[in-house]
């Protein structure tokens, strides 16, 4: 493997030495998820593209304690709000939040509404 230059030069270059186009990367993705399907038959069905492995990989580096604004940087977002999408759309850590201040009289874990309150709902 070649070295690189100097710090403008893209990661992962195309073979011309340039950043990889967005096609050229989808294609990368399908090609070694077609290939990964084979040892993991449960990818055939699942939908992956380069910004479903970006969001998995920020979700992960979230659920292991990286700071937000490390995260914002990595992804490249103009600001730690942008990455406040993430935090909200988490459930793993509304839950773990949740469960640092329920109270002892409560049952931790999430709410799961009874038949009639969900029979009551839909005839509204």
């Amino acid at each position: 493997m070649g070295k690189r230059h100097d710090s403008d030069s893209p990661v992962f270059p195309s073979i011309r030495g340039e950043r990889l186009s967005r096609d050229a990367l989808e294609h990368l993705v399908r090609k070694h998820c077609l290939k990964a399907s084979r040892a993991c038959p449960s990818l055939g069905s699942k939908r992956v593209t380069p910004h479903t492995l970006r969001h998995s990989t920020a979700m992960e580096l979230l659920h292991h304690g990286v700071d937000q604004s490390v995260i914002a940087l990595w992804l490249g977002h103009e600001s730690v709000e942008t990455t406040q999408i993430y935090i909200h759309a988490d459930m793993r850590l509304k839950e773990k939040a949740l469960s640092q201040i329920t109270s002892p009289k409560t049952h931790p874990g999430r709410y799961r509404p009874n038949d009639e309150l969900l029979a009551f709902l839909e005839s509204l």
